[in-house]
């Protein structure tokens, strides 16, 4: 793994099969909107190795037509949605609040855990999203800083702090150890 700059990582290695299943669901996203992926398979992605059932994506949201074009292009591409199955249910879901999942027809895990960005750190995310290259396909992930913060802020639980711990680790001399910090003290604001 290398860093080769504040907004690239580069992985030398063959994609693992939840790899597989990660990038065979964002190709699609990326014909019809932008996307990050957070939490736990963010470390599992760096070379963590510890076991997840779901892939944690968030976008913006979108208006239903072009959400339609988007589920369309899921179902086709044998993903179902594990929640609800016609599209205006899923939608509504969606813009509850509420996260749907998706998992490729006749499983339940591996699957993505589907979002609307709903407030200002999911949006961060979005926006200040880093990017992995994994052979010769890439993927869209939540700043490493701000992913540290969340789970040492929010989460706290030993999985969540030991994946904070191995993102600090392997990531030591690329880190902004200051907005660490300050997203740390704003997520505090936020959620207490």
């Amino acid at each position: 793994m290398k860093f080769t700059d504040k907004k690239t990582i580069q992985i030398d290695r063959e994609p693992s099969d939840l790899d597989n299943f990660a990038l065979d669901f964002i190709k699609i996203l990326r014909k019809h909107t932008n996307y990050v992926i957070v939490s736990g398979y963010v470390s599992i992605l760096l070379g963590r190795s510890r076991a997840s059932e779901d892939i944690d994506v968030v976008v913006p949201k979108i208006d239903f037509r072009k959400f339609q074009a988007m589920y369309k292009d899921i179902k086709k591409k044998n993903f179902i949605c594990l929640n609800v199955e016609d599209d205006k249910s899923v939608f509504s879901y969606l813009e509850d609040g509420v996260a749907v999942r998706f998992a490729n027809k006749g499983n339940v895990i591996p699957n993505i855990e589907f979002k609307f960005a709903k407030n200002k750190f999911e949006n961060i995310a979005l926006d200040e999203s880093i990017t992995v290259k994994l052979s010769e396909e890439e993927l869209k992930i939540s700043p490493l800083e701000l992913q540290i913060a969340f789970k040492q802020e929010v989460l706290k639980s030993p999985k969540d702090l030991e994946d904070a711990h191995h993102l600090e680790k392997i990531a030591e001399s690329y880190l902004d150890n200051k907005m660490i910090k300050k997203y740390r003290e704003m997520l505090r604001e936020f959620y207490n």
